[in-house]
């Protein structure tokens, strides 16, 4: 019998499996295909994505994930590596000012990264300080600036693990020594006496899923990227990103399947060589990418489960749309709480959600009216919680909520009561169930501390020979440019030790 004729590229490339169709897995899939491997992305979910998502209703657009993105040309570099151009997929907004922040006492101002509209208001905040303030600002920027100078040479470029290179020395005489290894609270505090300012600059922690008390003062590299390189919105909805990334996957012949959960990582002589999906089908690969919770893979391994203490913050969000529009308010705005050390000590020791949440609420409408009805408006709020399994019965959302909008109201938000046409609702436990992370744990383990922060799950994995990470729950760590870089440096990673 005749045997069956074998393409020439299948018989010449080898094959990747990625476990998880989100940023990180489609960054991965588009790079290895560029460099010749065959690839598959096995989904679990209805659609690609993961966190960065969208729902839909009534003719109301929601992203159920990011807001805004950092970085733009670590999106361009991947686009240019799959061989496009990022201006013919997406068009960016920027964002002016950055954010509204409002704080309990009813003091206000907008952030912006113009620095004469900022200093007026350092002035107007802290009069008797102002020249303190300004100083203690522009110091901040520069360690943040040093900070970065020395990451994007060392820890976004490659594995922390990696042997130092002939430049690294050299890199390292930016590293700033006095603020640059101590306590991030601590190191806003030294800079900034003004109480608003320390809020303010307290908060950047969290977009890590960290507390400001308990983090390293080298994420002080975050408040710097964002006044130095912006905030942009990506008009139609940042899941505009992953269209256009799905739309390039499928051009060059990377296979995506849906509703595809990786239930086993084949191990076969200590090497990875493929999955099995819960229908049964078996995937073989010569390497399998994980690109979902790192703490996950023990399982999919047939091992004993990963610890999952040290999580880093769940979220419980709300998306609404409103039959009204809201001219007064900003695409972003911050309602901060009135007691910052209380709501993350009752986060992170207490383990339950805030008495008194600081809310985050981002109206991507008033940039973009094509996401919603005329005359409407489309909020996306957020809270931060703790992440914790099994929690968030029907009373404990309903506290929550209540407790969401007390701090809105008592912030000067109008009442919302008889005007919400769309509601959808995410707590830690539906965050855990749909994107199987630990907790509802929205970047892996937090980076609470040096280890945590610096040297998170490895892209190349210690336990199996072919078997890599990518995402926000491996280095170097989350946020959506971070994710799109672990993916590069994995690619790297791979193409030294498998070659293709």
């Amino acid at each position: 019998m005749e045997r069956p004729r074998v393409p020439r590229e299948a018989r010449l490339s080898r094959r990747a499996v990625i476990i998880g169709g989100g940023l990180g897995g489609l960054a991965a899939a588009l790079r290895l295909r560029a460099s010749g491997w065959l690839v598959r992305i096995c989904e679990a979910g209805p659609r690609m994505g993961g966190k960065m998502n969208r729902w839909s209703s009534a003719g109301f657009t929601f992203d159920t994930g990011p807001s805004l993105i950092t970085m733009p040309w670590v999106f361009a570099d991947l686009f240019r590596a799959a061989g496009s151009r990022m201006e013919d997929h997406l068009q960016l907004i920027p964002l002016s000012p950055l954010s509204k922040y409002i704080y309990a006492d009813g003091t206000s101002f907008t952030y912006t990264s113009s620095l004469p509209e900022w200093f007026e208001t350092l002035a107007r905040i802290a009069p008797k300080d102002a020249q303190k303030e300004k100083d203690g600002f522009l110091r901040f920027l520069e360690l943040g600036a040093r900070l970065w100078e020395v990451s994007r040479r060392t820890f976004m470029s490659r594995s922390p693990y990696d042997p130092p290179g002939p430049g690294d020395w050299e890199v390292l005489r930016h590293m700033p020594l006095r603020y640059g290894w101590g306590n991030y609270d601590a190191t806003v505090r030294a800079h900034f006496s003004s109480p608003y300012l320390r809020q303010l600059f307290n908060r950047y922690p969290t977009y890590v899923g960290s507390s400001p008390y308990r983090s390293p003062a080298t994420l002080a590299v975050i408040p710097y990227l964002e006044f130095a390189y912006g905030g942009w919105y990506v008009r139609g909805g940042l899941y505009g990103i992953v269209e256009s990334l799905v739309a390039l996957a499928s051009e060059r012949g990377v296979e995506l399947s849906t509703g595809s959960r990786v239930t086993r990582i084949i191990k076969s002589r200590g090497r990875a060589a493929g999955v099995v999906l819960h229908t049964g089908e078996t995937i073989p690969a010569d390497v399998v990418v994980m690109n979902g919770d790192a703490a996950t893979v023990p399982e999919l391994l047939g091992e004993p489960a990963a610890s999952t203490t040290s999580r880093s913050m769940s979220g419980f969000v709300m998306l609404l749309g409103i039959d009204r529009e809201l001219p007064e308010l900003q695409p972003h705005t911050i309602f901060f709480s009135a007691d910052y050390q209380r709501e993350f000590r009752e986060i992170c020791d207490e383990r339950h959600f805030p008495t008194d949440p600081t809310v985050y609420v981002n109206a991507p409408s008033r940039l973009d009216r094509s996401i919603v009805p005329s005359g409407c408006e489309s909020l996306f709020i957020m809270a931060n919680a703790p992440a914790r399994s099994g929690q968030c019965d029907d009373a404990d959302v309903s506290a929550a909520r209540e407790r969401v909008f007390a701090r809105l109201h008592k912030s000067g938000f109008p009442s919302l009561a008889n005007h919400i046409v769309v509601e959808d609702v995410w707590t830690p436990r539906r965050i855990e169930e749909t994107y199987l992370m630990p907790g509802g744990a929205i970047y892996g383990t937090d980076s609470h501390g040096w280890r945590n922060a610096f040297l998170r799950p490895r892209n190349k994995s210690q336990v199996c020979r072919g078997l890599y990470h990518v995402g926000g729950s491996t280095h170097p760590g989350g946020g959506t440019p971070t994710v799109l870089l672990s993916a590069e440096i994995t690619c790297k990673l791979i193409q030294r030790h498998e070659g293709s």
